[in-house]
């Protein structure tokens, strides 16, 4: 596995408990042009779940959190039915029971998606799992839904925990998510709605991978840029993928669809220019090659985030059956003027580690280096 992939997948399972919402209520929004469903959300604490849950109540469905209630208690609108659990074992309080969906935000482990499809299977109509890019096999050039996926080569999926994911590097996340999804499909035969993000920023997103490009560049001066201005980039709102969840399972959809953006290619050097544009800022970019970065030591993903580095074919997953299905986007002015004011509504020990990207410190080390690099062959 790359490095840049293999930072990918870190980063990814490690954004699954990282968001909280402080509305209340919602029910001055609703609207009633849906046919209210009753949906069931396994996690619906985390990153993405709070916009689902809040979008649902929008549009006048009724809407179940199943969770163990640890992440972010008391900030889900009153409206919402809390159930309390645990994906370990303790899934009782969802016997009985009967919604219209699932929506699996936090699933990793087919254990897991077994023993709560063997309790729900008869008592919900359509299962929908949040999958990833990264159950793909190969990366290395942009793949579409029929790609071959990860496969499993350990001793019993089944037995797998999360701590021996994490002891593993992530190596075993994208086939068990590659697993998760059969396990679904086997449990709902023909009532199965697969949706694989890719990165996914915005607001809440704890571990920085986004937000680092906003916080930066309003800061301002010189910034170091990762590679060429037309490296490919691709990354979605979290607002925007909850959102489109809820219409899918509006439209009652199923299949398989890749989730991420924008709608068109975009390049680095668009992306930083246009955030540049929506804070108004006086930054500058110095574009300093892929080779010396590597020389440098520094990583694309983590260290340069969004930027793939050499591995471009992960910023070019195909998003056309997504698309045709009514995927949209939000301006990125818009995702990154708010991602910039969440992070600034942070505590100050938040806010002064950034969890990715270079520190000031280290950003001015290799600016310095390049220059003098520069001023060597001139």
């Amino acid at each position: 596995m790359n490095s840049t992939r293999r930072r990918f997948i870190q980063l990814t399972a490690a954004s699954a408990g990282a968001f909280a919402l402080n509305v209340r209520s919602t029910k001055l929004f609703a609207q009633k042009s849906v046919k209210p469903l009753r949906i069931l959300i396994l996690g619906g604490t985390g990153f993405t779940g709070p916009y689902q849950v809040r979008y649902a109540l929008i549009r006048a469905h009724k809407v179940t959190t199943f969770n163990r209630g640890k992440t972010h208690p008391g900030e889900l609108p009153n409206e919402v039915e809390q159930l309390v659990g645990d994906r370990n074992g303790q899934l009782d309080v969802l016997k009985g029971r009967k919604w219209d969906v699932v929506i699996d935000n936090p699933t990793t482990l087919p254990a897991w998606v077994r023993d709560s499809a063997q309790i729900l299977k008869e008592n919900v109509e359509r299962y929908v799992f949040i999958s990833t890019i990264s159950v793909d096999a190969d990366t290395s050039k942009g793949v579409d839904e029929n790609a071959p996926l990860a496969k499993y080569e350990g001793a019993d999926p089944y037995k797998e925990t999360l701590q021996a994911m994490k002891a593993s590097s992530y190596k075993t996340y994208g086939p068990l998510k590659a697993l998760s999804e059969k396990e679904a499909e086997k449990w709902f035969p023909g009532k199965t709605l697969i949706i694989r993000p890719g990165l996914i920023v915005g607001q809440r997103d704890e571990t920085d991978r986004f937000t680092y490009w906003p916080v930066r560049i309003e800061r301002g001066g010189e910034v170091l840029a990762p590679g060429t201005p037309t490296d490919p980039v691709q990354f979605i709102d979290a607002r925007d993928l909850a959102e489109w969840t809820i219409r899918m399972v509006e439209n009652r959809e199923t299949g398989i669809y890749n989730a991420t953006g924008p709608a068109k290619p975009l390049a680095i050097g668009e992306m930083l220019d246009q955030i540049k544009a929506a804070l108004n800022s006086d930054a500058t970019f110095t574009w300093v090659t892929a080779d010396f970065l590597e020389k440098q030591k520094v990583e694309a993903w983590s260290d340069m985030p969004v930027w793939t580095g050499e591995e471009s074919g992960m910023a070019r997953t195909h998003i056309t059956c997504a698309l045709a299905q009514g995927l949209t986007f939000r301006p990125l002015a818009e995702t990154a003027r708010d991602t910039l004011a969440w992070f600034k509504s942070q505590p100050q020990d938040r806010q002064s580690k950034l969890r990715a990207g270079l520190t000031p410190e280290r950003e001015a080390e290799v600016l310095t280096a390049w220059k003098k690099k520069q001023m060597t062959k001139s």
